[in-house]
């Protein structure tokens, strides 16, 4: 079968809601309408690690940006940045399309508009020192799998749809 040669690169708790701090969890597992779209569109997800998890594991307490942000942190930080730009740079020079990069609004390590999170600072300055522009979308802070989710869902569409075939 024919690879559809489409990655979109997401932060962690896309697919797996149990890494994320009590008591935010908006899932009991993946987003499901986001993998589902995903899925129908025939485009591969790269699933970024949790720097959260890595740095304080499962019983961590919710804390701020500015709480998070330590030398040993961003170091972190800095290091899955490089990581996934590698990644990212194998499918580009493999002639795959990398559709963008989702996010979670409001997280201290992976909002990508407004103030953005620790991670994608890290991330999308490896990026840019490596010439690699990525579409960024966060899904939204309010946003729980199995609730109306139909106007993230429409943007995220639209998203998907702005790329061109590779």
């Amino acid at each position: 079968m024919d690879r559809s040669k489409k990655v979109i690169f997401t932060s962690h708790c896309v697919l797996n809601q149990n890494t994320v701090v009590c008591p935010l969890a908006r899932a009991k597992g993946p987003y499901r309408d986001i993998v589902q779209k995903l899925m129908e569109e025939g485009i591969g997800i790269h699933q970024l690690p949790c720097p959260e998890y890595r740095h304080l594991g499962l019983k961590r307490k919710p804390m701020t940006k500015s709480q998070y942000d330590t030398v040993e942190f961003r170091n972190l930080c800095k290091k899955i940045g490089k990581d996934a730009v590698n990644i990212m740079k194998e499918y580009l020079d493999n002639d795959y399309l990398i559709v963008g990069l989702l996010g979670i609004k409001g997280s201290p390590s992976c909002s990508l508009r407004g103030e953005k999170g620790i991670l994608m600072e890290e991330l999308l300055s490896i990026a840019k020192d490596n010439g690699i522009s990525l579409n960024l979308l966060d899904v939204p802070g309010e946003y729980v799998d199995g609730k109306d989710n139909k106007e993230f869902i429409e943007d995220l569409d639209g998203f998907l749809s702005f790329h061109q075939d590779p």
